[in-house]
Order: structure tokens, then sequence, then C-alpha cells
């Protein structure tokens, strides 16, 4: 799958050659990514993972609340600590999480299980850290989303396909993302609303502490009605002082 990366610079989008650029250096292996909200969580992830492996660091991915499961020889159900360590050390990555009764999805290993790992400093861990059941936006509920505390970068996804329908249609929690939006459910979604979600203390940056860094991340540019879309969006964002945006297409 090829990915096109840019980041709105100089009042245009610049393409970008990958994520690590903007993220930063993960070479102390000390980093958490924790993914939240929708329209492209997953895919983000696979992406960062093998850029991770390009430059010959292991990512190791899990999940807070829920992920697809995998027929890899690098994706664990219900694994130890050890079992982690040797996949890790035989594929050079791994993904991992606890059985549920979700069809296709792991769930959640223990906190335990994830501190012990944090610890072994043996590569970058990436967190799914929300849910959205394939919707383009979300608002999170009281429980969500689920990030871990030791997380030094929050992703904020959202999927542009979106804007311009109704919320209940587009909106996973459409009654909260009407509620932060003095809206109704019925009401369609504009990029002004994209902007309003992502800075929302309730939104975008839920449970997002002071020292971790928050990126906003604008999915599915990939025709050029999107990219406009993205494009007001990013000027929305930057006159609230917002420079962390990115903007993807997955093909």
């Amino acid at each position: 799958m090829k990915t096109i990366i840019q980041v709105w610079r100089d009042g245009k989008l610049q393409k970008q050659r990958t994520f690590l650029e903007l993220l930063g250096d993960f070479s102390e292996k000390e980093s958490v990514i924790s993914v939240v909200g929708a329209g492209g969580k997953t895919t983000t992830i696979r992406r960062i993972a093998q850029e991770l492996m390009e430059k010959e660091i292991s990512p190791i991915v899990t999940t807070t609340t829920h992920i697809e499961k995998e027929e890899t020889t690098f994706f664990l159900t219900n694994p130890s600590f050890e079992e982690i360590q040797d996949v890790l050390k035989m594929e050079g990555q791994v993904w991992f999480g606890n059985s549920t009764n979700r069809e296709g999805k792991v769930g959640s290993p223990s906190f335990e299980l994830l501190e012990s790992v944090w610890r072994s400093r043996k590569g970058v861990l990436l967190i799914e850290a929300d849910g959205a059941r394939r919707m383009p936006c979300k608002v999170p509920a009281a429980h969500e989303p689920v990030i871990f505390e030791r997380t030094t970068h929050v992703l904020s996804v959202y999927g542009l396909d979106a804007i311009g329908k109704a919320i209940e249609e587009s909106c996973f929690r459409p009654e909260l993302v009407a509620e932060i939006l003095g809206k109704q459910k019925t009401s369609f979604v504009t990029t002004e609303d994209i902007a309003i979600l992502a800075l929302h203390s309730f939104g975008g940056k839920k449970k997002v502490l002071p020292q971790m860094q928050y990126f906003i991340i604008l999915n599915k540019a990939d025709n050029e009605k999107r990219k406009g879309f993205a494009k007001e969006i990013c000027k929305n964002l930057e006159k609230h002082g917002v420079k962390n945006v990115i903007v993807t297409a997955h093909r």
C-alpha cells in the first residue's frame, strides 16, 4: 500500500517522505505512540511500523481497546512477556492482544504486561487506544480513549470522508459529536467541525497530558475535493497556533 504524507507549511500542503520525519527520533526506544480517533488508526499504525522497521527499530503493536487480529507469525494472542520477546527477536516486530468475544478482534493486554514491555526498551510501542466501529469521525465516551500513561505521542485521526455527511451517518458516538458542536445529529459535518473536534478537550485532545506531543492526522485526502477540505481545516487550525497537522492518503 502506498501512503502519501503531507504537512501544512507556508500556506500549502507539502509532501513528506515519512511520518518519522514529522514525529521525531525514536532511536532511544522509549517512545509510546497512542493512536486515537477514527478513519484510519490501524492503517496509520501499519505505516509507522513499516517505517520503524526500515530504520531497524522494532515496532511493538498492541491496543488498550481493540484491534483487528491478523494471521501472521508476528501476531500473538494471550502472549507471555517471554513469548513477546522471542517473536520480537525472530521477526523484528510483534503485534499482540488478548482474546475477546468480538469476532476478528483482540483486546487489551494487562497493564502489568504493557509496563514490562515498555521497560524492556526493545522497541517503540504503537497502541491503538480508541475504537470507532469503522466510522470516519468520533467523540470519545466517558471511558475513552484509553491512553497508556507512558505515552509520549498522541495521534488523533479524522477521516475526511465524514465531511458533507450527516453526523449520525458518519460519526461514532453521534450524540456526543452533536453536543460538542451545538448541532443536531442530522446536521452535516463541516471542515470547521473537524477543527473544533480536534482541539476540544472532550474531543481529540481528551486525556492528552501536557508532556505528550499531540498530532492531528487528516486521512483519506485521496482526491482533489478532500485535499481542499484538508487545506481548509489546516488554515483553521493554523489560526489557533496548531502546526502538528499531517494529511494522509493510503492507496
